[in-house]
């Protein structure tokens, strides 16, 4: 589907936050725990470092001085990060420092983890399985990530197709043999034998392989089956949209079924249960009985009282039955794309619909600043902007013709959650109404995640590690440390040589200042007395052959210089 990525928006925001800071200039990239994260969501690490980056550090690590490089901190506004940067400013560790803060999510709330899928692509030379990251730079996924399973099998096909259109070297390396495109295992051995289509090969091979093992799932768990009876207890209407008839019987008839696994036979009792508005508390037990559940299963129905749930009736109540409030009550058109499977629509679409038209209850959601005109509402609006020409600039007078044309933005934030059909929900508002639809939430709420935090609810507080109770992160110590002088190195102890005198300084020694002061060249002292302080002869070893060899080297020299001086004085 169309539409602009929040993520890619993201990347563009940090690409261009690190190139404008300190242009031209080489730096260092410093982020913490929780901005890696964020970055290494939406960012390549390659793509920061071709922006002069020389290497990317965590400001909670050891780090060396680096006085002569510039840093860019991206950091989060959390006190212990706050801490770390003072210490580096502290000690200077960069040269120019400039500080960038993220968002001021708690840590809890960050969700950047990298999405993987292990299952799809295998080493063709090992056999063995590869990871293979799911993001916004994936074409396919983005454009297939909302579509049902049947249509997103007839899409891949189609798709497929095109792609071999546009290749016409493809057709022809083609063998005779795989001519057809039928099936899924078709295409995967069409590909298996194109090693020039290599980046081709990998993203079909990856997202066909997911799609098998998805179809693989849904026939194994029955979801198709527990989808149909879901629908029908969320919506209070059968395919046919009338009201359904033994829906009791298909409730048991899924609890009895192997294939379906324990988590969905208790979400199937639970939506039974609301569908009813209430059961009998013996019906209750017999069903968590016969559906072969654990005890503290009891215990996830028993919290749903706590969000406001009816979860019990008594034998005779006199209050009616609260009848299921219907997204739509009348079935879509033939030539609808709308499936079976997902007759329940989200609050959160009729909400956007009812905004883009300008009929959202201005009470439950009230304005921030006063409206130009209340009676007109966004699709009042655009048909005055589209139908005045003094109002509307005419396409003959663009200067520069552009491949997307800027559209109105509607942001939704979700407190507590949301979840994936309501992210389905924004994609099909912002493909019908030509609107961008960003949604925000604090994270995704999948069935196995509510069904725990519903179970939560009655631990002890103690045992549940909250956020808020868990100890303040703090600091590490060693950025407050001081770097220790290099120690001096020792050489071995000193040993007498030949001579006598140490090969290595003496400790604790004065020099013997006043017997060199009484010292001449001549050998005597300045009373012309003999030399009370004579020179220290060197002892005779016991061969006698070193110390008397070096001696007579020296003498032919000696004596040469005697006559020198002595042939000038004769003249």
């Amino acid at each position: 589907m169309a539409g602009t990525s929040a993520i890619k928006i993201l990347e563009e925001i940090i690409l261009q936050t690190v190139r404008s800071t300190a242009p031209g200039e080489w730096k260092v990239l410093v982020v913490d725990e929780n901005s890696k994260k964020l970055l290494d969501s939406v960012v390549k690490e390659d793509d920061i470092l071709e922006l002069n980056v020389t290497n990317i550090e965590q400001i909670e690590d050891k780090r060396p001085m680096n006085k002569d490089m510039d840093a860019v901190y991206i950091l989060s506004p959390l006190p212990h990060i706050v801490d770390c940067v003072m210490a580096d400013f502290e000690r200077r560790r960069y040269g120019r420092s400039f500080l960038i803060w993220t968002s001021v999510l708690p840590p809890d709330q960050r969700k950047g983890d990298k999405v993987f899928y292990k299952n799809a692509n295998k080493d063709e030379a090992t056999g063995a399985t590869k990871e293979s990251e799911i993001s916004e730079k994936d074409k396919i996924w983005v454009a297939n990530r909302h579509l049902h399973m049947k249509d997103l099998l007839d899409k891949l096909v189609l798709d497929f197709k095109k792609f071999r259109a546009e290749n016409p070297q493809f057709e022809e390396d083609a063998t005779e043999g795989q001519s057809s495109i039928g099936s899924i295992n078709n295409i995967k051995d069409m590909l298996a034998g194109l090693p020039q289509f290599q980046a081709g090969k990998e993203a079909y091979a990856l997202h066909l392989g997911m799609a098998q093992d998805a179809m693989d799932m849904f026939q194994a768990r029955r979801l198709g089956d527990i989808a149909s009876v879901e629908q029908s207890l969320a919506t209070g209407l059968d395919e046919d949209y009338k009201k359904p008839k033994n829906l009791a019987d298909q409730v048991v008839r899924l609890l009895d079924d192997e294939g379906v696994v324990p988590a969905d036979r208790l979400r199937i009792i639970i939506q039974y249960m609301l569908y009813r508005d209430g059961l009998l508390p013996s019906d209750t037990q017999k069903l968590l009985a016969h559906a072969g559940l654990p005890a503290q299963d009891g215990e996830v129905i028993h919290n749903l009282d706590l969000l406001g749930a009816r979860i019990s009736r008594v034998l005779k109540d006199p209050r009616p039955v609260a009848l299921t409030r219907a997204s739509r009550t009348q079935p879509p058109l033939p030539d609808s794309d709308d499936s079976g499977l997902s007759r329940y629509e989200p609050v959160l679409k009729t909400m956007l619909e009812d905004h883009v038209r300008g009929q959202l209850d201005q009470m439950i959601f009230p304005f921030t600043k006063p409206q130009l005109d209340a009676s007109e509402g966004l699709a009042g609006a655009d048909t005055l902007a589209q139908s005045s020409l003094r109002s509307a600039k005419p396409t003959w007078a663009r200067t520069r013709p552009s491949t997307r044309e800027p559209q109105q933005r509607i942001i939704v934030f979700m407190a507590g959650g949301a979840t994936y059909s309501e992210a389905r929900a924004c994609y099909e508002v912002s493909e019908a109404s030509n609107k961008d639809v960003f949604l925000a939430t604090s994270h995704m709420v999948t069935p196995s995640l509510f069904l725990r935090q519903v179970g939560d609810l009655s631990v002890d507080r103690r045992r549940l590690n909250l956020p808020v109770e868990r100890p303040k992160p703090k600091a590490p110590d060693h950025l407050f440390e001081r770097e220790q002088p290099p120690a001096q190195r020792q050489g071995p102890p000193s040993q007498p040589s030949a001579f006598g005198l140490p090969q290595g300084p003496r400790q604790n020694q004065q020099p013997p200042v006043a017997g060199m002061a009484s010292l001449n060249i001549s050998g005597g002292n300045p009373n012309g007395s003999a030399n009370n302080h004579p020179l220290p002869t060197p002892p005779q070893s016991s061969a006698g052959s070193t110390s008397d060899k070096i001696i007579k080297e020296k003498e032919p020299e000696k004596k040469k210089k005697h006559h020198f001086f002595s042939s000038r004085k004769d003249r």
